[in-house]
This record gives C-alpha cells, sequence and structure tokens, in this order.
C-alpha cells in the first residue's frame, strides 16, 4: 500500500494504529489503552437527579466515558451539579460536554468537566444550504474569524487539561465548506482539520478526532481519509467512531457494526460510541461485543501482505465482474441461504426465507425480502419451488439431480470434473486454493461463481487478499462473501456476520453473500440479517430505511415511540429514506440524503422537509404522522400496503 493511499498500518496484519494517549480524567484514550466505550445521556440536562441516574445506570451497564448535552450556558454551569452528585455517590467517570452553536456554553463546560465536543460545523458557523463563492482571500478571511472564535476554548481546555473532541458530522457541514469541497468525505476531514491546526498553532494536543454519518461508506470513507492526512502530517491523535442515526434494534446494529466494525478490522479506533434510538444503557453491551473480537486478534494466522492494492479506499467502485444468470454484472448483491444441516425441507421451510405458498391459489408470494439460492448440500428436496429460487447441491447429488438445480463443487472437483452445468457453477474457494491454475480455468469458464470462506481469525483481511489476487489477475468472476459461525446468540451473529461482509462490500467487493450459521437463530432471522448487512451497505435495497438520531438532552419528543409509530405506517415503502430527529441540531443536516424528514423544532412542534426543504413548520406532534404521509403521497412516493 503507497503511502499515497495509505489509512492503516497493514490490510493483512492486525495491529491498531498507534496514537497518542489522550486523557479524559483518569481515563486513556489511545496509546496502550484498550478501546473505550461510551455513550451519550438522553435526559433533559436540566434535571440533575434524573442525568446522574441515568449516568449510573450507564456506567454500571460499563460506560467509560459520559457525554451530556449542554444546549446553552444553563445546561453547561448544571453540569457541576450533575458531577458533584456522580461524585457523592461513589462515581468517578469522566463527563464529556456536548456543544453545538454556543461557543460561551463550550467555555463554561471547559472549566468543569474532563472533555467538550464541540462540532466544527456550527461551532462558529452557520447552515443555512447556500452555495457561496470564495476566493483564496475571502475563505482565508472566513477562517480567520473562525480562529478569533475558537481560541478562547483552546486556550481555556489548555488552562484546566480538558480534552476536547472535534467531532465533524457529515450532515452539518458549513455552507462555507460545502461551497469548496462538497457534501464528502474530504469535506469532513478538512472542516475538522481547520479546526485542529488552530489548536496545534497554541501547542494544544490533549484532542481526539471523529468522523460521523449515517451513510457507512461515508464514515468508512472520511475516516480512512483522516488517517491518510494524519500519516503525510506526522499526526496521531486518537479516533472516536461511531455512525450517527443508526437506528433502532437489528438495523441499528447492523449498521452500527458495518461502520465502526469496518474501521476497527483495520486497527482503527481508540473510543466507540453505538447510537441506538433506544436506552443508552442498551448501547454498552452492543459496543462491548463490537470491541472484544480484537483482544487476541493479533494473533492470527500469518496472511501475505498485499504489495498492490488495486482497491480504491477513499471511494466507493464495485468490482467489475462477468454476469452469470443473476450474479455479478450490475445485478444487486444475492442472498445465499443455508439449508444443508436442516432435518427435515418442506414448502413450509422456505415461509422464514421470504416465500409463503398460497394453497388455494396454488401459487407462492415472494417477499422484498426472499434470499435468491438455497444450498441443499446433499438433501433432495421432491417438490416445485419458486421460479426466482435456485436450488444448490453439492457436485456429487447434482450430478443426478440436474432438473432446476446448480452444482456446488470444491476447488479440486471444479478443475478435474468432467461434467459441469452450463448455467452456473458454484466454486468453493478459500485462499490457499488460489493457484494458477485455478485462475486460469476461472477466466476461462463463464459459468463460475465463486463462494469464498475462511478459516483465519483474520478472516475479512484474508478475504480481502484474495479479491485483490482476483483483481490483480484480471479474473472478472463473480464472487459469493461466505463466513461460517457457530453457537452465537442472535445479536452476536448480526455484529459479527456485518463486520466480517460489510468491510467487503462497502469496498465494492462481493456479489452476493452466504451466511452459514449453527446454532445461531432462526433462519427468518439470519435471512433478514444478509439482507440487512446489503441494506446497510447500500448494494442492495430491500425496505424503508430510517435514519433515526438516538435521542439526547435537546430531543422535543419520545424518539422511540414515535420511530415505532412512523415505522408502523411506512415500513412497505421500499427504498425511501425517512429522517427521524429529536431536535433542529440533528435535523436537516443529519438526515442530509434522507428523502423525508420528521423533525422536532418545539415541545409538540414538529417540521417536515422533503429532502432538506421545509414544507410544513411547527405541525402539532399528534397530527405530524399523518402529515407525513400525506406528504409522501404528494410527491408521488406512497404506495399501498
Amino acid at each position: 500500500m503507497s503511502s499515497v493511499n495509505k489509512y492503516c498500518d497493514s490490510l493483512t496484519e492486525y495491529q491498531r494504529f498507534k496514537t497518542r494517549e489522550v486523557m479524559i480524567g483518569s481515563v486513556g484514550i489511545g496509546g496502550d489503552n484498550p478501546i473505550r466505550v461510551q455513550s451519550m445521556t438522553t435526559t433533559d440536562t436540566m434535571d440533575t437527579l434524573a442525568t446522574v441516574e441515568q449516568s449510573i445506570r450507564m456506567i454500571d451497564a460499563g460506560c467509560e466515558i459520559v457525554r451530556i448535552t449542554a444546549p446553552s450556558k444553563k445546561e453547561a454551569e448544571n453540569l457541576a451539579n450533575i458531577k458533584a452528585e456522580l461524585v457523592k455517590r461513589g462515581y468517578n467517570t469522566p463527563l464529556v460536554a456536548d456543544i453545538h452553536f454556543t461557543p460561551n456554553a463550550a467555555e463554561i463546560a471547559a472549566t468543569i468537566v474532563e472533555k467538550v465536543r464541540v462540532n466544527p460545523g456550527n461551532y462558529a458557523d452557520k447552515k443555512k444550504f447556500e452555495e457561496i463563492e470564495y476566493t483564496d482571500e475571502s475563505y482565508q478571511s472566513e477562517l480567520e474569524r473562525i480562529k478569533e472564535r475558537f481560541i478562547p476554548l483552546v486556550k481555556i481546555c489548555k488552562e484546566n487539561k480538558t480534552a476536547m473532541r472535534i467531532g465533524t458530522n457529515h450532515g452539518s457541514l458549513s455552507d462555507r465548506i460545502m461551497s469548496r469541497y462538497g457534501d464528502s468525505p474530504l469535506g469532513m476531514v478538512e472542516s475538522a482539520m481547520e479546526f485542529l491546526r488552530i489548536c496545534r498553532e497554541f501547542d494544544y494536543h490533549d484532542i481526539v478526532l471523529s468522523m460521523k454519518a449515517s451513510n457507512t461508506l461515508v464514515v468508512v470513507q472520511a475516516y480512512r481519509l483522516l488517517v491518510n492526512k494524519m500519516m503525510a502530517e506526522d499526526m496521531n491523535y486518537p479516533l472516536h467512531l461511531g455512525v450517527t442515526e443508526a437506528g433502532e434494534a437489528e438495523d441499528g446494529r447492523i449498521k452500527s457494526a458495518v461502520g465502526i466494525g469496518t474501521l476497527l478490522e483495520d486497527g482503527l479506533g481508540d473510543t466507540i460510541r453505538v447510537s441506538l434510538t433506544e436506552e443508552p444503557e442498551f448501547e454498552i453491551p452492543v459496543a462491548q461485543e463490537l470491541v472484544k473480537r480484537y483482544d487476541n486478534r493479533a494473533k492470527h494466522e500469518s496472511i501475505e501482505a498485499i504489495t498492490n492494492n488495486p482497491i480504491n479506499s477513499f471511494e466507493y467502485t464495485r468490482r467489475t465482474t462477468n454476469e452469470v444468470v443473476n450474479m455479478g454484472g450490475k445485478n444487486v448483491p444475492v442472498v445465499v441461504h443455508d439449508f444443508c444441516a436442516k432435518d427435515k425441507i418442506t414448502p413450509a421451510s422456505f415461509f422464514a426465507l421470504g416465500y409463503s405458498y398460497s394453497v388455494p391459489l396454488d401459487k407462492w408470494n415472494i417477499s422484498d425480502m426472499a434470499c435468491d439460492y438455497v444450498f441443499l448440500g446433499n438433501k433432495i428436496i421432491d417438490f416445485e419451488v419458486p421460479g426466482t429460487l435456485g436450488i444448490i447441491y453439492n457436485y456429487k447429488t447434482w450430478l443426478t439431480n440436474k432438473t432446476n438445480a446448480y452444482p456446488f463443487l470444491s476447488a479440486k472437483e471444479y478443475l478435474s470434473a468432467s461434467e459441469l452445468s452450463d448455467k452456473m457453477n458454484m466454486v468453493y474457494v478459500t485462499l490457499p486454493d488460489l493457484c494458477e491454475e485455478l485462475i486460469t480455468k476461472l477466466k476461462t469458464e463463464q459459468t463460475a461463481v465463486i463462494m469464498i470462506d475462511t478459516y483465519n481469525n483474520h478472516g475479512m483481511a484474508e478475504q480481502r487478499k484474495l479479491f485483490t489476487e482476483l483483481i490483480n489477475n484480471n479474473c472478472s468472476t463473480p464472487v459469493i462473501i461466505g463466513r461460517a459461525y457457530g453457537d452465537l446468540t442472535q445479536e452476536q451473529l448480526q455484529l459479527h456476520a456485518s463486520t466480517d461482509m460489510g468491510a467487503l462490500l462497502v469496498d465494492g467487493l462481493g456479489d452476493g453473500v452466504f451466511i452459514a450459521a449453527e446454532n445461531c437463530g432462526s433462519d427468518k432471522m439470519i435471512n433478514e440479517t444478509a439482507f440487512g448487512i446489503l441494506q446497510a451497505t447500500r448494494t442492495r435495497i430491500s425496505k424503508t430505511e430510517y435514519i433515526s438520531c438516538p435521542s439526547c438532552g435537546r430531543t422535543l419528543f419520545d424518539l422511540q415511540e414515535t420511530t415505532a409509530k412512523i415505522r408502523a405506517v411506512t415500513s412497505h415503502l421500499k427504498g425511501l429514506k425517512i429522517g427521524i430527529m429529536g431536535c433542529i441540531v440533528n435535523g436537516p443536516g443529519e438526515m442530509a440524503d434522507a428523502d423525508y424528514g420528521y423533525v422536532g423544532t418545539g415541545i409538540g412542534k414538529i417540521t417536515l422537509y422533503k429532502e432538506k426543504e421545509v414544507v410544513q413548520r411547527n405541525i402539532p406532534e399528534e397530527d405530524a404522522v399523518n402529515e407525513l404521509i400525506n406528504l409522501i403521497k404528494t410527491h408521488g412516493d406512497w404506495v399501498e400496503a
């Protein structure tokens, strides 16, 4: 990996990117410290006891750093009461003040708590979605204005040994940054670097950086660009990882794992926060599960280095492949489900996979999350399956059951087979199988699809190495990403598979996914997890996407209840993106690429957006969901369930 494209120490050998240590009170971030887990309160900051009690629930769950919103001076001042009450109860966990728009609140908080978080997009700038033409001179003049506003906080933090997180959010880039860099990962990096350079000018280095977005591809690309920039300028500030507005339940977990897990796989990240639309203490076990996979990762079996990396790590480019049946080419990635270990297979077995059979009508109904192929191994079915569903048998079983079925072969069987399907042959390949003879045959056969697997503890890196070998050898065979798991909880499977497969998919690698899960949960959950990973990586859209913030003390309505209400009436609107934001801070900016927005703008008042444009202001909350439906209908995006 050349220095121009470098963003981590190695693409094949797991090692943490070594950052400087920054102390948040008594808790160290970066350096040789473990990856820290944190969360944020959702209570009203002025309600001291409620905030203290929620903080204690978070800390008891394992939260190592507690963040609290301070939207104005009065909340910043009340942080002293919250801190005192926590100490009185025996809790010394460091506190972070979350600041948007109000520099004076940040300056007060910096004298009280151990860390302040500022958003460079709105600390000294305002966002009006205006395009402004800047000359170099006028742009520099704006930087001087920002510097003048920001210097007091830098001096206070340095004097009080208070740490600072410079936290860029994709959705709240200033009009100035947007005008020069666009709505891009590069703009996110430059937004943070402007503030970082001011800190360095004053020899202040107790800084943590973050690049958050609700789009997992943007998250990954922005952090990689940031590290690349730091490497080029000999910087090593710790990284706080997160995906904003990930949502709730399995969708929120899968989306968080794709964004955060992809970065952790390459050794990036010193502290993480999983943002779920749930009580904050429920975020902690999810974050802990993501982090613990790396406790002994460095001991993995050796993987040969990638000396020529053909993958563009900073922009999404899908690998070019042949089209085989409905795989590869311009087709969306397919989902293959594993039935080879199932005791008995009947038509009802397929209900969990998105297919339902109507006896009166004598036909199959197919949902948007109906898997594309089922791997049966040596189990033979003797009934008609939906015409859109592909059946895959082990090669020797296929030889005597070829009708409407495809063979699954080992690399050795494929190389020696005297008879193959004239439509599709799925070849099981691990990195050690990838020899010159196999690559040559794959390049000459237009019916082959590779199913990759790995036994390496650092499996994503080994599979990435396999992809680079195919690309560098000009082999365009489609690839299904396969991973096997056993004896995991439902949540563990979702988090592990989302990390392992998502990290490849966000780089444009993979034409499908195959989760082989033994004793990990129901077929329905496993199938939905596969579709959830494709949705989170934006490679195949099969349902409505909800960009929902995790709530905080600024929230103006019950986010969990409201999200559930909106989901109940819009979950059938496949491909639509709906932003549900608790306040204007997480409003039009954070739902940057949502089609419709539902934003709290006052107590009991909701403002509706079409993309970034306000459509209706201050609607009574009790009418807002119906008005959202009417808005969707007005723009022609509504379909009846």
